[in-house]
């Protein structure tokens, strides 16, 4: 993904854990500077900041999927970016801490969600409804919300 920014793009990784409406979940963000050697520079140390962040992060005991859009969209929209896009690593199995409620409508005017090697848990081998269900789920949400949905499983794909 890195390699496709350019000068003058926005570019932020946060994580989806127990509470993702949270500015301590974006793990790291950047806008390119315009002179392409300085905006190399940027990428090559955003690539290894994120890469330091997954050896050693650890998995949450929940996934608060709405919370990190949320997020997500807030960041987009107050970078002022004219492409809006925001990509899901999950499976898409939303759990929350007792608690926490997430019973709001996203507004995605113009957002782009794509869900990236959407994960299938072990219950899916056994019922693939479960997983068509909730790519079926978030979509709804997604578009009901003015956004446009992608799912994408190979990342090998130019299209992609």
């Amino acid at each position: 993904m890195l390699a496709m920014l350019e000068p003058g793009d926005v570019f932020a990784v946060a994580r989806i854990d127990s509470g993702s409406f949270s500015e301590k979940d974006i793990v790291a963000k950047l806008v390119l500077d315009p002179r392409p050697s300085m905006a190399n520079k940027q990428k090559r140390e955003f690539a290894r900041h994120v890469d330091l962040f997954v050896s050693k992060v650890k998995s949450s005991a929940y996934t608060d999927i709405s919370g990190g859009l949320l997020q997500g969209v807030e960041y987009l929209n107050e970078a002022n970016v004219a492409n809006k896009t925001i990509m899901i690593y999950s499976d898409l199995k939303e759990e929350l801490p007792e608690g926490y409620v997430r019973e709001f409508e996203l507004t995605l005017d113009g957002v782009l969600v794509q869900a990236l090697n959407v994960t299938k848990l072990r219950a899916d081998n056994q019922n693939p409804q479960l997983y068509l269900d909730r790519v079926a789920l978030w979509q709804d949400k997604i578009i009901e919300g003015g956004g446009d949905w992608k799912v994408v499983n190979d990342l090998d794909k130019p299209e992609a």
